[in-house]
């Protein structure tokens, strides 16, 4: 049983989320949210909360503004973003903001639900006619704008067992079951290693340690060949 919530000021987009929902996640609950403050404080208070869909155009929030509050304030809870802008800038934006997909207000009702099936099992969800499209130029790159060098050394073995799962896109449910803790430290723990990487969400937590050798390191503070 999954617990999301979609936070939209349409009550009839809301109804058709929860019709998908109803037909295609059985046993699965909704919440709803008509503006970002409710969203919040609803979501304060829901520890069993997988997923939130969050509208760009709520009346108490312009743009990516929602995100940005979303992931200060409940860095642990995926959010991905429902939207009629399909603009590939505001898509990468989002991104980067720490959402853990882009989708469409466009797209069928078919690839919805396989959309929050994949974001459910943890993976990242991306409008793939949209990507296809050529990008926009790049600016030439920054030095200053390199990113900073990983702190994995200031992760706990914990911290370090739930990246490890986080990279394979276990969710904080899975994640939980399989080391045997409560779902919240599992929020907690995230949290934490967001704020160590220096990352905005787990998405991003992901791709910065794609190529970091988490087991090695494990293995080697317990003296312990990998």
């Amino acid at each position: 049983m999954h617990t999301l919530m979609v936070a939209d000021d349409h009550p009839l987009f809301r109804e058709a989320i929860a019709a998908v929902i109803e037909a295609g996640l059985p046993g699965s609950r909704l919440l709803e949210a008509e503006s970002l403050g409710e969203a919040l404080r609803r979501a304060e208070t829901c520890d069993e909360l997988d997923l939130m869909l969050l509208d760009l155009g709520l009346p108490d929030s312009e743009g990516l503004e929602g995100l940005r509050a979303l992931r200060d304030t409940l860095p642990w809870l995926p959010v991905v973003i429902l939207s009629a802008d399909q603009e590939r800038r505001t898509i990468l934006d989002a991104i980067n903001l720490g959402a853990v997909g882009y989708i469409p207000k466009s797209t069928p009702r078919r690839d919805l639900l396989a959309a929050l099936n994949q974001l459910l099992e943890g993976q990242l969800y991306l409008p793939p006619d949209i990507m296809r499209r050529p990008p926009p130029p790049r600016p030439p790159p920054v030095s200053e704008q390199s990113s900073p060098p990983l702190r994995l050394h200031e992760l706990t073995d914990k911290q370090l067992e739930v990246l490890m799962r986080l990279r394979h896109g276990a969710s904080n449910k899975v994640i939980a079951r399989e080391l045997d803790i409560a779902e919240t430290t599992v929020k907690s723990h995230v949290s934490a290693i967001l704020h160590k990487l220096g990352v905005p969400g787990r998405v991003q937590a992901i791709l910065a340690v794609s190529e970091a050798d988490l087991e090695g390191l494990l293995a080697e503070r317990h003296g312990v060949s990998p």
